[in-house]
């Protein structure tokens, strides 16, 4: 008992043991609470019809336990013998860190709200604005959520928050220096959403890079290649240089130009032009066609083919659709694709 009794710090062993013990204990409820989640309520929720409770859940599962530990730390805390001063910190980091946690949970819960309510009627809605507004809008609710919680944290401290914000504005101009790179992407993201250069799931390509657009941001914008890698590239870069949207052309233009040997006829090239048309005509993908006898090549006969892909349809079934009919139709018609050749004349002596 002697040992108890020895004082350290203005406590004694027993007081410092007594605080010790409802921490481990804290710690121990903590995970028995996060088990209780997890694998039995969890269980229980999987049952209903509605995904909310499931989502609630696992979004307020960790808010919840650090809730108990910091309140178990807390009170293990003021059960010793404290300074004033100290105590005073302690309790004003317990009430900070109190509303952190209760920003962390509402949060949470209109994330929740938000994913159960809003973004399935925003997929289904046919405008592309609300799918590009909804990240915005989600990221920026939890910004204000978490200044505002901040700020009343500070003031409930002593901090005079007037004066905080007021250094700030002093401190504007070399901040705005510092992050005038951000500014600018933020003004750039801005630029997007009202010129609209391009949209949610438009094909764009743009220095190099042609891909599919994901996500729209503040910031930045992110860009599945077609080979799946995923780009994430500043709005500034996206503003400042040339963007081709591929999705936004009415149609796919296609030019070939087929070679036909020098032997080939006069009606022989005019049913060659007759079989492109009818091609074109009887393919429910391509819209128009324009054949020309364009050229007496070094080695062939240049029939010009143009044709057009009608928007939605399928670009390389359409092509590998067309080039197959027209090997299919030549070779039935004894029409002879020419390929490089040289004919020697010799001059007899």
């Amino acid at each position: 008992m002697d040992f108890f009794d020895k004082t350290f710090y203005n406590n004694t062993v027993g007081q410092w043991s007594i605080a010790l013990i409802i921490i481990v204990g804290t710690v121990i409820l903590a995970k028995l609470i996060y088990f209780i989640f997890s694998k039995l309520i969890l269980k229980l929720t999987a049952k209903t019809k509605t995904k909310l409770d499931d989502l609630l859940l696992r979004k307020m599962k960790d808010p919840v336990v650090f809730l108990f530990v910091l309140t178990g730390i807390y009170f293990a805390v003021k059960t010793l013998s404290l300074p004033v001063t100290l105590d005073d910190a302690v309790n004003k980091a317990y009430y900070f860190l109190l509303l952190i946690d209760f920003a962390w949970a509402i949060t949470r819960f209109i994330d929740a709200l938000i994913l159960e309510y809003i973004t399935p009627k925003v997929e289904k809605s046919e405008s592309d604005l609300d799918d590009q507004l909804l990240p915005i809008a989600r990221k920026s609710m939890k910004i204000a959520i978490w200044t505002l919680s901040i700020i009343i944290g500070l003031d409930n401290m002593g901090y005079d928050v007037g004066a905080v914000i007021a250094g700030l504005g002093l401190g504007g101009l070399a901040f705005a220096l510092a992050a005038k790179d951000s500014i600018s992407n933020l003004f750039a993201g801005f630029t997007i959403f009202t010129d609209k250069p391009f949209k949610l799931k438009d094909r764009i390509i743009i220095d190099g890079y042609d891909g599919i657009v994901e996500e729209i941001g503040i910031r930045s914008t992110r860009i599945r290649l077609l080979n799946g890698r995923l780009v994430t590239m500043p709005n500034s870069n996206l503003v400042n240089d040339a963007v081709v949207n591929v999705s936004s052309e009415p149609s796919r233009k296609v030019t070939m130009d087929l070679g036909l040997v020098y032997e080939t006829s006069y009606k022989q090239m005019k049913r060659a032009e007759e079989i492109l048309k009818e091609i074109s005509e009887n393919n429910p993908d391509v819209e128009n066609c324009i054949t020309a006898f364009t050229s007496f090549g070094d080695f062939a006969l240049n029939i010009r083919y143009i044709y057009y892909i009608r928007k939605g349809a399928d670009i390389f079934g359409t092509m590998d659709s067309v080039n197959m009919e027209i090997l299919k139709r030549f070779e039935e018609e004894k029409l002879e694709f020419a390929y490089p050749t040289q004919m020697i004349y010799t001059k007899p002596v």
